[in-house]
């Protein structure tokens, strides 16, 4: 029972992602990554949730894959939208920073 429970949230998580990811323009996917850093950090706090009640060896391997996607994902985002950032600052701003 608690498979068929795991299996129907992964599915209802797709989907809602999809709906929500795919009423986004491209142009706007960079400036939401931010967002994005948020709902992963809330996936790796559900892996270590999910982690407290493991039993089983495939669970333990489904466990690491999200806490290590998860992860990528949130330090990915965190570098996109620094990178981003410096692309706003001023040429004054940028050479202030240089000179220090």
């Amino acid at each position: 029972m608690d498979i068929v429970v795991a299996i129907t949230l992964f599915i209802l998580a797709l989907l809602i992602g999809v709906e929500v990811i795919g009423k986004v323009p491209a142009t706007l996917h960079t400036p939401l990554m931010s967002g994005a850093n948020s709902i992963h950090g809330i996936v790796i706090v559900g892996v270590v949730i999910v982690a407290a009640h493991a039993t089983s060896p495939l669970a333990w391997v489904f466990i690491f894959l999200a806490a290590v996607l998860g992860t990528m994902n949130v330090v990915g985002g965190y570098v996109v939208t620094d990178r981003m950032l410096e692309m706003f600052k001023s040429d004054k701003s940028k050479k202030n920073e240089e000179a220090k």
